[in-house]
């Protein structure tokens, strides 16, 4: 394999428990309700725009109106105060960067801005240098391919001759669609038993637990 792409949110960085729990107090204001299984495989890893969409045609099927306004930037302000307050990488993920021969990028749902605040928060955006691509960048986020192969085509590197880490069912079906292998991830905080089980079924070739198993995936792969 040629190179690796890290998704962020749950692979790099461990922020996916913050936004779930974060999530689902703040859906339950608008009363809707959601268990934590029920919000992941819904909502976890698509873009903030698909996600404004779902939570709208939720409310609307339930209430028989859109969200309120001022409701998704109240949710953004607060949500970003919490993860600069929170915010930490994923445990052993900058040895792994580190020991990663090949080049790297990052394909992340996050909008741009975002993202980097994130990676930068937690001393990774360095690594990547300027292969660090957002949803925002293509015009169908992830489960949709484009913005794996955007990245690929940025590397100047084929797609199926990259790896792609992922910790989400959308993440997953996007890379595989790309074309490439998938390690799946289940090292992040917000993931339960069973959840290696998802990331199988919906097509990664691996599933991993911990970033101290990537180097040696990675070298079985290749």
């Amino acid at each position: 394999m040629d190179a690796v792409i890290f998704d962020c949110d749950g692979v790099l960085v461990d922020s996916e428990i913050l936004a779930i729990r974060f999530g689902l107090r703040a859906v339950k204001a608008l009363g809707l309700s959601y268990d934590e299984d029920e919000y992941i495989h819904r909502f976890l890893g698509i873009t903030m725009e698909a996600y404004y969409k779902k939570l709208d045609d939720a409310h609307r099927d339930a209430h028989g109106t859109p969200i309120p306004d001022g409701f998704f930037e109240t949710l953004l302000r607060d949500s970003k105060k919490e993860m600069d307050a929170s915010l930490v990488a994923v445990g052993g993920t900058h040895d792994a960067i580190r020991s990663t021969s090949t080049p790297v990028a990052v394909a992340s749902s996050s909008g741009l801005e975002r993202l980097h605040f994130k990676l930068r928060k937690t001393e990774l955006e360095e690594f990547f240098g300027p292969h660090i691509y957002s949803g925002e960048q293509v015009k169908n986020g992830k489960p949709a391919p484009d913005l794996y192969l955007h990245a690929a085509e940025q590397l100047g590197i084929p797609s199926k001759s990259c790896v792609a880490i992922e910790d989400s069912v959308h993440g997953v079906t996007s890379a595989k669609a790309a074309d490439m292998t998938v390690i799946g991830f289940t090292g992040g905080g917000h993931c339960r038993p069973g959840h290696d089980a998802y990331l199988s079924d919906a097509g990664a070739d691996v599933v991993i637990g911990h970033m101290d198993d990537l180097g040696k995936t990675l070298a079985r792969l290749s």
